[in-house]
């Protein structure tokens, strides 16, 4: 399958959704992913994958009689891996390496039927010294429910690729 070029003439079909490049970014630049609802079926599957099994996930009476949230909880970890996945479907894909390190903090409960997103700050983008088709990443990344409230922040450093024509020195 080919497409067409701007003048109309043919070239191998492109391809979308690769993620950014590090060298993409400039410190400050900012950006956001779109959302995701967190269902029951996500809590389920997630505390099952994971065996994170305590009463305050998986027993709704213990919920109702003793919780303090008021409806279901999911746990902050999963926050913060639908988070990421939020951010791997829109910015990661084939370009990112590694993921290095990351301070986590919970602010508030995320319940079943909530929907976040990510708002996210580049605060570090550096090439590699020693390898110049990878560089440093770094984001602060704030995640927020469907009412605006600051349910998590992280900041991860992330190893991430050179865009192709800056690692081997061709022009654009």
């Amino acid at each position: 399958m080919k497409g067409k070029d701007r003048d109309g003439s043919s070239i191998a079909m492109p391809i979308v959704g690769i993620g950014y490049y590090w060298n993409d970014f400039q410190v400050g630049d900012q950006f956001r992913t779109l959302g995701r609802t967190i269902t029951e079926s996500d809590l389920v599957a997630f505390i099952s994958a994971t065996g994170m099994v305590e009463e305050m996930f998986t027993n709704i009476d213990y919920i109702a009689a003793d919780s303090r949230i008021g409806s279901r909880p999911v746990p902050g970890s999963m926050v913060y891996c639908f988070s990421e996945g939020l951010l791997m479907q829109s910015t990661m894909q084939r370009t990112g390496m590694a993921f290095l390190e990351a301070d986590l903090r919970i602010h508030a409960p995320t319940t079943v039927g909530d929907t976040i997103h990510v708002e996210c700050e580049i605060v570090e983008a550096r090439g590699s010294a020693s390898k110049p088709d990878r560089g440093l990443l770094r984001t602060h990344c704030k995640v927020y429910n469907q009412h605006g409230v600051l349910v998590a922040t992280y900041n991860p450093l992330r190893m991430v690729k050179t865009r192709p024509e800056v690692a081997t020195g061709e022009a654009k």
